[in-house]
């Protein structure tokens, strides 16, 4: 077990909640702490991420900035579930869709998530390890789905390493995509299987909860100023999962 503070993380223990919401964005950090959290409070600023604790709708409930990529995420959810004693972290990120019915702004709900990473590597692992959701929080991500209307999927995501692919002269240019299209994985992020396979190391519970920012077969995209803070009904639902794990015993 870590100790605290962190080398990542400046709070004190006991400034999180057991709930911790993670956007890749630290503004979109700070927007669903000023909009949706009764008296947050800056508890880390380290490497400008900021963390923020507040109260929603009575329950303890912090939100904090991962970085882009798998080894931000790695890092960050090591910190908070070995050093801080988080019990769920909910990415709520943005994702790229590769299936014809799923469009902009809808949510996709990430349960399971294939990877081209190394990751699993340091776990010593036999042959290939599928990282999945924790059921309780997808079926209570399901529930607020559901409440507020939201149009959601719920699936296989591709956590890539690359964003920018360098396809130039390669014969099969996006045929990759394609592999992943009809196999029927829903769309393209970059954080979910990192983050799952560090919950399932330490008993923890995660899940990935996405806005659809871009198609990228279709080739219609979101702007950055909508990503940072339109996606409102995915932090409306990931918080509503957050109140609805509160009575819940911790993984032993």
């Amino acid at each position: 077990m870590l100790t605290t503070p962190t080398p990542h993380i400046s709070a004190k223990p006991g400034d999180f909640g057991k709930t911790v919401l993670m956007p890749g964005d630290p503004l979109r950090s700070k927007f669903i702490a000023e909009n949706f959290l009764e008296n947050p409070v800056l508890v880390n600023n380290v490497r400008g991420v900021q963390g923020y604790t507040g109260l929603y709708k009575g329950v303890k409930v912090s939100v904090m900035a991962s970085g882009m990529g798998m080894p931000a995420i790695g890092i960050y959810s090591h910190e908070l579930f070995t050093g801080y004693g988080v019990e769920n972290i909910i990415r709520v990120g943005s994702a790229g869709s590769i299936q014809d019915n799923i469009n902009l702004y809808d949510l996709v709900l990430a349960q399971g998530a294939c990877t081209d990473s190394n990751w699993a590597k340091q776990f010593h692992l036999p042959g290939t390890f599928a990282p999945i959701a924790d059921f309780d929080l997808l079926c209570a991500a399901v529930d607020a789905c559901k409440a507020h209307g939201a149009t959601y999927h719920v699936g296989n995501v591709n956590s890539s390493d690359v964003f920018y692919g360098d396809h130039e002269g390669v014969p099969e240019g996006l045929d990759s995509v394609y592999g992943l299209k009809k196999m029927g994985v829903m769309a393209l992020e970059m954080e979910a299987a990192a983050l799952y396979m560090n919950a399932a190391r330490y008993g923890k519970r995660a899940l990935c909860i996405c806005t659809i920012s871009d198609h990228v077969l279709k080739g219609v995209e979101t702007t950055s100023q909508e990503r940072q803070t339109a996606f409102t009904t995915m932090m409306k639902v990931a918080l509503d999962v957050a109140v609805a794990m509160e009575g819940k015993e911790p993984h032993e």
